[in-house]
């Protein structure tokens, strides 16, 4: 698709690169607000993409846009915890005032982008920026189509991560898992099946080399995923390995029982990292270029939409006053994503080296306070004050610093 011109140097208020969730944000809040914004997409959708389980803290932005997430996804109760080897589990319901769903990201992401373009937003799709140069006066950028200058630009390339390795700033996070193998199914009928679909939570089971998760989706469709956090003594490979320790689940071998395959096995590798610089004169990074982390409490799609938010909302406001090239103007914002993006951090952190599902998660259905804190940061709400259990992990040290 494409609905731009073919000039040479076309310029716009604002030109994005990456049309997933961040990019597509930003670029719809800052059409709404008025500015001319270019969307520059090196595939085309629809496109796969992992992380199907959403947070309940997104559906304000997804008002903000217009998108009616319930359409087509399946309603999710909340996150169940597993063990078992030792029979425990917990259950954390999101029954706050915001609701969730498990959504098919292929067909959502191109929602999203579809909808920024309804609202004016200009989009390229199949066309690699090749240079980006962010100068006092402007910005100019250069593809393999042709040049644009802008008054600001946005990195929303993902784990590509254009401008981080442009500027050699990107961190790797030690500690967390160190890759994903994972699948898609259609489930054939069964009371189990059944259970699943009928409350659509997210189930992760510990496992002994990392974690499982177990995403239910419409049209009786699942996703399951091995995260591999330590090295077993097996020389088991991919497939081989992601079978083991799916098989070796007592409820997944039953789930899956006479299931569909829908997808040959796919891997994410070069897990957690994060941007160290994620702003500068006349540019700013949301979503996975700012930073990702071990999926292990979905909070990709969530840091996707609220960076974006914030730095749109900032934007605006410079680009109206014209001085959109100081190089600190998204200072305050990235102290926000910083405390989310920590808070996030650290309770992966403890999930992984602080046996903190046994130690905490499953304790805490006898400390309702406690179990409350709990749910509201699983639901995506890292920004509220008063929470004494996300007080207590920002007041602790990571062991990767």
């Amino acid at each position: 698709m494409d609905n731009g011109s073919f000039m040479k140097h076309k310029s716009y208020d604002v030109i994005i690169a990456g049309a997933g969730p961040a990019g597509s944000t930003a670029a719809t809040l800052l059409a709404q607000y008025g500015h001319s914004v270019l969307l520059i997409e090196k595939s085309e959708h629809p496109r796969f993409h992992i992380g199907e389980s959403m947070l309940p803290m997104a559906e304000p932005v997804m008002k903000r846009l217009g998108i009616d997430w319930q359409a087509g996804n399946l309603k999710k109760g909340g996150a169940e915890f597993i063990d078992e080897t030792s029979g425990r589990a917990t259950y954390f319901p999101f029954q706050g005032k915001y609701r969730t769903f498990q959504v098919e990201r292929s067909v959502f992401d191109q929602r999203l982008f579809n909808n920024a373009v309804a609202q004016g937003v200009i989009a390229h799709e199949n066309e690699t920026i090749t240079q980006v140069d962010c100068h006092r006066e402007q910005v100019d950028i250069q593809t393999d189509k042709q040049s644009y200058q802008a008054r600001y630009f946005i990195d929303a390339t993902g784990r590509d991560a254009l401008m981080g390795k442009k500027l050699n700033s990107i961190q790797k996070i030690n500690n967390l898992g160190q890759y994903a193998l994972y699948k898609h199914y259609r489930l054939n009928h069964s009371p189990e099946a059944q259970a699943l679909f009928s409350h659509g939570n997210i189930k992760i089971f510990l496992s002994q080399i990392g974690w499982i998760w177990c995403i239910p989706l419409t049209d009786n469709r699942l996703s399951v995923g091995l995260v591999v956090q330590k090295q077993e003594a097996t020389p088991l490979k991919k497939e081989a390995l992601y079978e083991q320790y799916i098989q070796a689940s007592p409820y997944m071998k039953r789930l899956l029982e006479k299931a569909e395959v829908l997808s040959e096995i796919r891997i994410e590798a070069d897990f957690s990292y994060q941007n160290q610089q994620r702003y500068g004169q006349r540019f700013a990074c949301c979503g996975d270029a700012s930073g990702f982390l071990d999926p292990v409490f979905s909070s990709g799609f969530l840091f996707a939409v609220k960076t974006a938010e914030f730095v749109a909302d900032t934007l605006h406001t410079h680009l109206l006053a014209g001085t959109e090239a100081d190089s600190e103007l998204q200072k305050i914002n990235d102290a926000f994503y910083q405390k989310g993006f920590k808070t996030m951090h650290l309770l992966i952190e403890r999930f992984y080296g602080s046996n903190l599902v046994e130690n905490l998660f499953f304790e805490s259905d006898r400390q309702l306070k406690i179990k409350q804190e709990i749910v509201a940061l699983l639901a995506g709400d890292l920004w509220q004050e008063g929470n004494g259990f996300q007080q207590g992990l920002l007041s602790g040290r990571s062991k990767n610093t």
